[in-house]
C-alpha cells in the first residue's frame, strides 16, 4: 500500500522539531505537524526562558549541526555547587576535573527553536503541515491512517510510523489510555531571571531547602535564570511580593554567594508533576520527550532525557532507511525500547528520589544528607560517577551523543 510518509511527527517543538532535523539526512519521508502557527524569531529579552543542556545534548544538536547556531547566546556551565540550606554538606562538580571544556551549556529555548527551524527550511525529506492538529489516529497492519485537520478541513493521510511529540498533556497519549507512574509533588516551580552583583561566570547552583530544590543557571549578560520549587499554599504569596520582597526571600535562601540581588523579572508558576508512562512504545507508534515523562525540575534532566529520546530513535529509524526497513517494524521498535528503558526509568526514578528524599524533615534523614554531600565532595570516584550521569554521558550512547553522524551519513 502507498504510504504519504515512513515518519509522522506529532508536535514541532524542542523535541519534535529536533527528531525532524536528525532525520533530514535519512532517506525517509517525514511529516512534522504541529498545531502552533510559526511566528518569526523574537528578540532577545532578560527573562526569557532558558534549558540547561547537559554536554551530551550539546552533542546531539552539533552532530545535526545545530550547534554552532546556538553557541553564540549559550552559557557554558563549568561548576556546579549543591548545598542544603543550613546544613554542612557541600559537593561540587569542576568540568577540569572531568577533563571538558564545559559541563553543559545554559541556552535560551529561543535560540534552539531559531536553531531548528532554519534546518528545517532546508530539509528536502521533510514537510510540515502547520498549523495542523491531528484529530484521530488507527493503526492498520502495515501502516497508520491519520485525520488531520487544517486549513478548516479534515486530510486523510497515512504513515509506516506515528511518533508523538506533543508535550505533557500529549492528546495522543490521553486518548491510548496508557498506564504511567504518576504522582503530583504538591509544589510548584517559579521561574525568573535575576541579577547579582558579583556574578560567577559559569558556575551553576542547585541548593536544597525545605519547600523544595533552588537551582540558579548562569546565563548570558552575569544574568541568572531561577527555578525555585515551593509548596503549592505558598505559591500566591510569593507571587504577589513585590521585586524587592521577592529579592529578599530570594537571598534569604541562597545566601550571598553572588554577592547581592539586584534585579528580577516577573514571575510564572509551573506545577510540578511526575509520570513515566508504562511502555512509550506501542503498536506503530512511540512516544517521547514529555509526551512520555515529565520529571521534577531538580538536576535539570527532563529535556536532556527527551533529546536522548531523539538521539536513539533516530539512530534505530536510520539504520532501518539502510537496510530498506519497515520504520514502525515491531522489530525495529522493539529494538528502541530495550535501548531507551533503562535510561528513562532510572533517570525519572533518581530525579524523584531527590525530590522527596531532600523535603523530609527529620533530624536524622538531614544528617544522613549532610554527610552524604560531604562524602561526594571527598570521593572522586563517585564525584565522577555523579557527573557522567548528569552530563548525559552514562550507558551506551548513540551516535548523535557522541558527537557523531548517524549511520545514514557514513
Amino acid at each position: 500500500m502507498l504510504h504519504d510518509y515512513d515518519v509522522a511527527i506529532i508536535g514541532g517543538g524542542l523535541v519534535g522539531g529536533s527528531l525532524a532535523c536528525a532525520l533530514v539526512s535519512t532517506r525517509l519521508r517525514v511529516a512534522l505537524i504541529e498545531a502552533v502557527p510559526t511566528v518569526s524569531a523574537q528578540h532577545p529579552s532578560y527573562d526569557e526562558r532558558v534549558i540547561a543542556l547537559s554536554l551530551g545534548s550539546q552533542r546531539i544538536f552539533d552532530a545535526m549541526g545545530l550547534w554552532p547556531d546556538m553557541a553564540p547566546e549559550a552559557e557554558p556551565i563549568l561548576k556546579v555547587h549543591v548545598s542544603e540550606r543550613g546544613q554542612y554538606g557541600i559537593a561540587r562538580l569542576d568540568h577540569a576535573e572531568e577533563g571538558v571544556a564545559a559541563l553543559g551549556a545554559v541556552v535560551p529555548a529561543r535560540a534552539m527553536g531559531v536553531a531548528i527551524r532554519l534546518a528545517l527550511d532546508h530539509a528536502d525529506n521533510l514537510e510540515l503541515r502547520c498549523p495542523a492538529r491531528l484529530i484521530e489516529h488507527r493503526v492498520h497492519g502495515d501502516g497508520v491512517d491519520l485525520d488531520v485537520q487544517m486549513d478548516g478541513e479534515i486530510r486523510h493521510l497515512r504513515t509506516r510510523l506515528l511518533v508523538a511529540a506533543d508535550g505533557g498533556d500529549s492528546s495522543i497519549r490521553e486518548r491510548l489510555g496508557l498506564k504511567a507512574r504518576e504522582h503530583a509533588y504538591g509544589q510548584d516551580a517559579i521561574i525568573a531571571t535575576v541579577t547579582p552583583d558579583r556574578p560567577r561566570t559559569g558556575v551553576a547552583f542547585e541548593r536544597f531547602t525545605e519547600s523544595g530544590p533552588l537551582a540558579l543557571l548562569p546565563m548570558t549578560g552575569g544574568r541568572y535564570s531561577v527555578v525555585w520549587t515551593c509548596r503549592e499554599n505558598e505559591t500566591a504569596d510569593l507571587l504577589a511580593l513585590s521585586d524587592e520582597e521577592f529579592l529578599g526571600r530570594l537571598q534569604d535562601r541562597l545566601g550571598y554567594r553572588l554577592g547581592r540581588l539586584t534585579r528580577v523579572s516577573s514571575r510564572r508558576a509551573y506545577p510540578l508533576k511526575f509520570r513515566l508512562i508504562r511502555n512509550p512504545v506501542q503498536e506503530r507508534l512511540v512516544l517521547i520527550g514529555n509526551a512520555a515523562h515529565s520529571l521534577h525540575p531538580v538536576a535539570g534532566q527532563g529535556f536532556n532525557l527527551g533529546l536522548r529520546d531523539v538521539a536513539a530513535l533516530a539512530e534505530v529509524l536510520a539504520r532501518s532507511a539502510v537496510t530498506g526497513g519497515d520504520p514502525g517494524a515491531a522489530a525495529t521498535l522493539s529494538e528502541y525500547a530495550r535501548w531507551r528503558g533503562r535510561d528513562q526509568a532510572g533517570t525519572a526514578s533518581l530525579t524523584d528520589t531527590l525530590a522527596r528524599l531532600f523535603v523530609i524533615p527529620w533530624a536524622p534523614v538531614r544528617f544522613a544528607r549532610g554527610a552524604g554531600l560531604l562524602g561526594l565532595d571527598l570521593l572522586p570516584c563517585a564525584r565522577h560517577r555523579l557527573a557522567r550521569r548528569f552530563m548525559g554521558l552514562g550507558g551506551p550512547l548513540p551516535h548523535l551523543a557522541r558527537g557523531l553522524t548517524s549511520p545514514s551519513s557514513v
